[in-house]
C-alpha cells in the first residue's frame, strides 16, 4: 500500500520498520531542542511529516514497548488515531509514568504507527438483539 509522505523538516525521518515481521513503523522526534517529561508530564512530540492516509485506513499511533518497559513512557490516549481526512504534522502526545525525568531528543524513536483498515458504521435499530452465553455479564463476568 503506497502512503503519500511529505517532509515538514529537512532533518524528518521515513517511518521504518525495524525487522522483516514489525507490523508497526516507528517514528522519530523532530524536535530543535531536547524535551525533558519529568513524572507525570506529558508534551506532543512533533515528528516532522504529514501524510495523505487513504480513505478507508487510520494510521494507529502505539507506543514502543521498549520505551515503556524501560523508561516508562507511553501514550497519554493510549492508542491515538489519525484519520484519513487530517493533511497536518503528526505529532505524539508522551506521558512520563516514571518517577525520572526522560529526555527526547530530535531522531529519538518515539512511537510506532500501524495502517490499518476502516469500516463505516450503519446503525440500525431493533427491539432485541440475538442472546449469548456472557449475555450482560460485565467487567470480570467471565473469570479472574
Amino acid at each position: 500500500m503506497n502512503v503519500l509522505f511529505k517532509k515538514l523538516r529537512a532533518d524528518a525521518v521515513l517511518p521504518q520498520y525495524q525487522t522483516d515481521d514489525s507490523a508497526g513503523m516507528d517514528v522519530c522526534a523532530a524536535i530543535d531542542e531536547p524535551v525533558v517529561l519529568g513524572h507525570l508530564d506529558r508534551a506532543t512530540i512533533p515528528c516532522g511529516f504529514a501524510m495523505a492516509i487513504p480513505r478507508g485506513y487510520e494510521i494507529q499511533v502505539r507506543a514502543r514497548s521498549g520505551l515503556a518497559a524501560k523508561h516508562g513512557i507511553g501514550l497519554v490516549n493510549g492508542i491515538g488515531t489519525i484519520d484519513s481526512d487530517y493533511r497536518g504534522e503528526l505529532g505524539v502526545i508522551l506521558i512520563n509514568y516514571s518517577k525520572d525525568s526522560f529526555t527526547i531528543k530530535n531522531g529519538d524513536r518515539i512511537a510506532q504507527i500501524v495502517l490499518a483498515q476502516t469500516e463505516r458504521i450503519h446503525w440500525k435499530t431493533v427491539d432485541n438483539l440475538d442472546t449469548t452465553g456472557r449475555g450482560q455479564g460485565g467487567y470480570g463476568s467471565t473469570g479472574v
